[in-house]
């Protein structure tokens, strides 16, 4: 790893709990909307990270193969999908121009699948973590500087 491979590790994190926090709070404004332009109700959105490995790492000799997990190479952001396993809230007012009209659940409307309290946590645990990795990229710069001082 590079001298500034760790900071853009960290790099990689912030951007994607930035896209993260982005998303929830779409998510939270979107909570009462019953109607998209491609119909229905607002659907809950969710950031789908994984780990990126797109880059060779240099390994260790002295390591054993089956406890290398290699080195990180930060997060990437594989996409933004719409939340259709839960299910949609129903409300009842049949005063509502979105409400059903007939059948079963008529004077019932869907609501999104938006539960704000989940949201919240979601953006405190993204916020958090968005504060880790500017703590990481803090720490790389004081070492940084410290190598620097000793060099002179």
């Amino acid at each position: 790893m590079g001298m500034f491979g760790s900071i853009n590790i960290a790099s990689s994190g912030l951007t994607a709990q930035r896209l993260r926090q982005d998303v929830i709070a779409n998510n939270i404004a979107n909570a009462t909307t019953t109607r998209t332009p491609d119909g229905g109700p607002f659907r809950r959105s969710r950031v789908i990270l994984r780990p990126r490995v797109d880059q060779p790492y240099w390994r260790s000799p002295f390591t054993p193969a089956r406890l290398d997990n290699g080195v990180g190479n930060g997060v990437r952001v594989v996409e933004v999908q719409e939340d259709y396993d839960s299910d949609l809230r129903l409300v009842w007012d049949p005063e509502h121009p979105d409400a059903i009209k007939s059948g079963p659940r008529a004077g019932y409307v869907e609501m999104p699948n938006v539960d704000i309290v989940k949201e919240m946590v979601d953006m405190i645990a993204a916020s958090r973590s968005y504060e880790a990795n500017i703590a990481v990229i803090n720490g790389a710069k004081a070492m940084f500087q410290q190598a620097v001082n000793i060099a002179r």
